[in-house]
């Protein structure tokens, strides 16, 4: 773990290297990724099989073993705690709830020149929904790409999601019912955005893919851009906290380390203006590394990644915080609204003293599948903007193009474009 401080010299450097640190890169898989996309387009259903013995230990016994069946789902369901099916009704109401808001309205102008301008939203035709499946199972994250594709109006959703072992999250499934997913398949990895995108015969094409994955799943998301839409090249994850003294140095540390335990690569850091503070927390994450079931994932974030930076005040913070442009921001001060409004850049922000970042993981509303990497200084969250896309459309009377149509004509003919020039004079008399 990092510790730095804005007061000491070289401090500059020190914080560059932390900005350039390379957590995960697609660079040194996309050869093999480039492998196994030309696998799954010569090969189809048989290339999927074999990558599928390959890569997740099991072998199909055909092509139709790839999709979860309907009765599966009912007994994965079945299987479920009741306490889950209940937390997870919660999770995907106030995501629907939230995600509906989004909806954007149709536009249409009158022009007083005689013209009217419109711009329509439409719901993208099919999209392909990718939910890690890895180190852990997240019936969370079928939820966040499924509902507001959904919400959207998507005509048909497809869900791809890694079996190891042939072994699949009853939670998982439970959640793509809950979502309204209508195909799940047991694929994952490079080869399921492969199949996604170009389809075979048991897995029809799509027209976006989205949700995050490893290095291989997001590389292959980048090689197949162009064929397909996609919503983001996610990497590891990260969280940014702001924290003065006043708060507990254990909720603090667990902040930290929910982060931390999501993977290796992932990223914590802690932000603060109290230098006792800050060794209350460094102390107490070593405390809850003791005691973590993921504790080997968390030290290893943490050992690699981690960073405490000791700022001289909160106008410092911001300023850093920016530069960090991270996933997740945690506000923890006593005015968390003034100090998020100097801020702007973050996928997500979690205000106050009470609410977790891991709060907004399941429940809150917002989407969990966020811009990282600092992407945050370009990108946005997932949202039901992904699921859309906009026409244009224009209306013009005799009087309309009476109005505007010379101007077209001499632009068209500066730009020497006489076709479009004509095309336009033709209709002006």
């Amino acid at each position: 773990m990092k510790r730095l401080d804005t007061s000491e010299e070289g401090f500059a450097g020190d914080f560059a290297a932390l900005l350039d640190q390379a957590r995960e890169t697609t660079a040194r898989v996309d050869g093999v990724v480039a492998g196994i996309i030309a696998e799954v387009r010569a090969g189809g259903d048989a290339a999927l099989i074999d990558l599928t013995a390959r890569f997740d230990r099991w072998r199909p016994a055909d092509a139709c073993a790839l999709r979860v069946t309907a009765a599966e789902i009912d007994a994965a369901i079945a299987a479920c705690d009741a306490e889950d099916l209940a937390a997870l009704d919660m999770a995907a109401a106030r995501i629907e709830l939230f995600h509906r808001a989004q909806m954007p309205r149709d536009i249409e102008i009158d022009d007083p020149l005689g013209l009217t301008l419109g711009m329509r939203w439409g719901a993208l035709d099919a999209v392909g929904l990718y939910v890690p499946g890895g180190k852990a199972a997240y019936p969370s994250s079928v939820l966040m790409n499924a509902i507001p594709a959904r919400v959207a109006g998507v005509g048909r959703i497809a869900m791809c999601v890694p079996t190891p072992d042939a072994v699949l999250n009853p939670l998982v499934l439970a959640a793509a019912r809950r979502a309204g997913v209508a195909e799940v398949f047991r694929i994952g990895g490079a080869q399921a955005v492969a199949a996604m995108a170009y389809g075979t015969a048991t897995i029809a094409p799509v027209d976006r893919i989205a949700g995050p994955g490893n290095a291989y799943v997001a590389e292959a998301k980048r090689q197949v851009f162009g064929r397909v839409g996609i919503d983001s090249i996610a990497g590891p994850s990260e969280v940014v906290i702001l924290a003065d003294a006043a708060n507990d140095p254990r909720h603090v540390a667990l902040d930290l380390m929910a982060q931390a335990e999501h993977d290796e690569a992932a990223q914590a850091i802690l932000i603060t203006d109290d230098a006792d503070f800050a060794d209350a927390v460094a102390a107490a994450v070593a405390e809850a590394l003791t005691t973590l079931p993921r504790a080997n994932i968390a030290a290893a974030s943490w050992n690699a990644h981690g960073a405490i930076l000791l700022v001289r005040d909160w106008e410092e913070a911001a300023a850093l915080t920016d530069r960090l442009a991270p996933e997740h921001l945690q506000v923890m001060v006593p005015d968390p609204r003034a100090l998020f409004a100097r801020i702007r850049h973050a996928g997500a922000a979690f205000l106050g003293r009470h609410c977790p970042e891991a709060l907004g993981d399941y429940v809150a509303g917002p989407n969990h599948v966020l811009p990282t990497g600092r992407s945050a200084r370009f990108s946005s969250g997932l949202s039901v903007f992904d699921f859309l896309k906009r026409t244009t459309w224009v209306e013009a009377t005799p009087a309309g193009i009476a109005a505007i149509g010379p101007a077209a004509v001499r632009l068209a003919t500066a730009e020497g474009l006489t076709a479009h020039a004509a095309s336009v004079a033709a209709r002006l008399g």
